[in-house]
This record gives structure tokens, sequence and C-alpha cells, in this order.
């Protein structure tokens, strides 16, 4: 399964991105998923994520700013984040996994290449 991402780029503080993650033939709406981020020097951190059995996560940091989505019929998962902050500055990435729940991913299971956040006036 490959991921594909799409949707980063740089914002000002306040403004908004919507990062999308596509997977041709593979089904999310079945499948656990999660957004990830990395900050250079820090570790991954789960911002938000879809449970197998269809309930969402959102990390307090992004609570009531960011909201997962999925569109089955196209097999393509969304992030759409608003009123941005420079601390969410980062490389996002989406991943699945066709045996583990979110979010129990491992390196070996399904990892998009990583889409770059910049939020900066």
């Amino acid at each position: 399964v490959q991921l594909v991402e799409s949707g980063g780029g740089l914002v000002q503080p306040g403004g908004s991105l919507t990062l999308s993650c596509a997977a041709p033939g593979f089904t999310f709406s079945t499948h656990g998923m999660g957004w990830a981020r990395r900050v250079p020097g820090k570790g991954l951190e789960w911002v938000s994520g879809i449970y197998a059995h269809g309930s969402p996560y959102y990390a307090d940091s992004v609570k009531g700013r960011f909201t997962i989505s999925v569109d089955n019929a196209n097999n393509t998962v969304y992030l759409q984040m608003n009123s941005l902050k420079p601390e969410d500055t980062a490389v996002y990435y989406c991943a699945t996994s066709r045996y583990s729940d979110f979010p129990y991913f491992e390196e070996d299971d399904y990892w998009a290449q990583g889409t770059q956040v910049a939020v900066s006036s």
C-alpha cells in the first residue's frame, strides 16, 4: 500500500491548511489511521487519528483546531488544520496498518513520505 500525501506548505499564524492522504486500493474505513508530526530534535507526536471502530482522536495541542475526516469513496483521509500556530511547524505523516489499530503502528506499517508544514509570519 502506498500512501501519498499532499497539502503542506507555508502559512501565516492563524491560517489554515488541509493535508490529504490517499491510499489507492486500501480501505481506511476498516482500519485505523493516524496523522503524526515530527519536529527536528523531537520525537514523533500523534496529532490525530481514527481508531478502527471509527472514533477520532485529537492530541490536546490540536483539539478544537484540527479535524480529521475520511472520504471512503476515494480512499483518502484529510486533516483540516485551522488557527495554525508556529508550534504546529513540523513534517506531517499519515500512517495506517492492515493489522494494528491506531496508534500502534510500527515502522514497517504503511507510512506516507511526509509533508512539511511551516507556520510563520
